[in-house]
């Protein structure tokens, strides 16, 4: 029988060996750490987490997922940040309310692999010391997406007129019930009324396609809603959905859920929405046009020389609320994901979105011919500016453009530019509020 004193002093023994061992491991190994992400439950964010799940767990990070509804997500993570706690210590981070959060995340230039993303996607994400806030999980590109056993890739819409005109043939031939279907409502505004404005080489404020703040503060926030070329994509939608019909009437109150609906049933021939929906599009569980779906650049307005497109991104941020250990290993694992090729391409296979890394992308393109396709109707394009305003008005903003437009549309058609005038003034409300 062993004495007491043997006991304690192999248990002495034991606890010094052990924090010998301790000092010899990096600090993820030395005790179980946890990172709380939180996120839109949505396939492209799951791709990304996937990524950072595997790295935590090969180096002992427990890794808790916590999915909100995007209708409260930015709310309650505004709150969580500007009260400072640490509730998340990662978040979703997009272009949309870059400008809200800079004061309350982390700068991120020195995450390794951040010098391989591309730059022009970042304008929302400095911080007033220009310095980064984020790191890119996917860029959400808008996409023209055509049925490829209705129209052969010489004969999809160029133009407006075009969009008009092959909608009516292929209605008038009975394949399709609708041309084309896109989101409308607030939050929608890219898949119809947007895209067609930056089509047809407009805005919402003077300086057009300016999106210096300073630049538009002095201009006095002047809406460009009131001029000709936005007038004329307010008529466009108007008579897509009235006189041409190649558009549903109930489209006004269309998120870009009931309009992808529509086109993975059969229903339609061409919408456009972020690519990162090409993977439902092709779930056989979901949708009926299963291998039949191409890409292509905008349609042209009349004002409009060359095609245009938008290249945004969605990322992760560090609040700075988290404990100085945790943003540590956040951001050695957000490198991680940026450095995880297979998780980048595997990420485009399942969901359609184009990774971070743009060094990954001429792999994916010289084995996968829809890759290519994306390159040539997005990325080869020239966007003419950015797909949101970055101001902390902006969302109020966003509102009061939705009611003027849906208002606009919802009236009659000799009306239009009379609802476009007095609605005005409430842009620039918005944004001096």
């Amino acid at each position: 029988m062993k004495s007491p004193f043997h006991a304690t002093r192999r248990g002495l023994l034991s606890a010094a060996a052990a924090l010998g061992l301790a000092a010899a491991l990096p600090f993820a190994a030395q005790a179980q750490i946890e990172l709380k992400v939180g996120y839109m439950k949505h396939p492209i964010q799951d791709a990304s987490l996937d990524m950072m799940e595997k790295w935590a767990k090969a180096n002992n990070v427990t890794f808790t997922r916590v999915p909100m509804a995007y209708n409260v997500f930015m709310e309650k993570v505004t709150a969580t940040l500007t009260s400072g706690n640490d509730q998340f210590d990662i978040i979703w981070h997009n272009d949309d309310w870059g400008q809200l959060w800079e004061k309350w995340v982390e700068t991120t230039d020195d995450v390794k692999g951040i010098e391989n993303v591309d730059k022009w996607p970042l304008l929302a994400f400095w911080n007033a010391q220009n310095k980064l806030t984020v790191v890119p999980m996917v860029h959400t590109v808008g996409t023209f997406f055509y049925r490829t056993d209705l129209v052969k890739p010489e004969e999809v819409p160029k133009t407006f007129a075009e969009l008009v005109s092959v909608s009516q043939r292929l209605q008038k031939e009975g394949k399709v019930k609708w041309g084309y279907v896109g989101g409308m409502s607030m939050n929608n505004t890219w898949f119809a009324q947007w895209w067609t404005m930056w089509a047809n080489n407009c805005d919402i404020f003077h300086p057009m396609l300016e999106r210096d703040n300073a630049k538009l503060k002095a201009a006095g926030f002047k809406p460009a809603i009131t001029e000709p070329c936005h007038r004329e994509i307010v008529e466009f939608w108007w008579d897509a959905i009235n006189t041409h019909k190649i558009s549903p009437p109930g489209m006004t109150a269309y998120g870009r859920n009931e309009a992808n609906a529509l086109f993975m049933a059969g229903e339609a021939a061409f919408t456009l929405v972020d690519s990162t929906h090409y993977g439902e599009f092709n779930d056989p569980a979901r949708s009926k046009i299963v291998g039949k779906i191409g890409m292509a650049p905008f349609p042209m307005g009349p004002r409009l020389k060359q095609p245009t497109s938008w290249n945004e991104i969605w990322g992760w941020g560090i609040p700075k609320g988290s404990p100085p250990e945790k943003k540590k290993v956040a951001k050695e694992m957000l490198a991680a994901m940026l450095a995880d090729e297979a998780g980048q391409i595997e990420m485009w296979k399942k969901t359609g979105g184009p990774p971070p890394n743009i060094k990954v992308w001429p792999k994916i393109a010289a084995t996968d011919p829809m890759f290519k396709q994306l390159l040539h109707a997005v990325f080869e394009q020239k966007p003419i500016t950015h797909s949101a305003y970055y101001f902390a008005e902006w969302p109020a903003v966003h509102k009061a453009y939705s009611d003027v437009v849906i208002k606009a549309l919802s009236g009659k058609r000799e009306d239009i530019a009379k609802t476009l005038e007095e609605g005005a003034p409430s842009l620039t409300k918005a944004a001096m509020n």
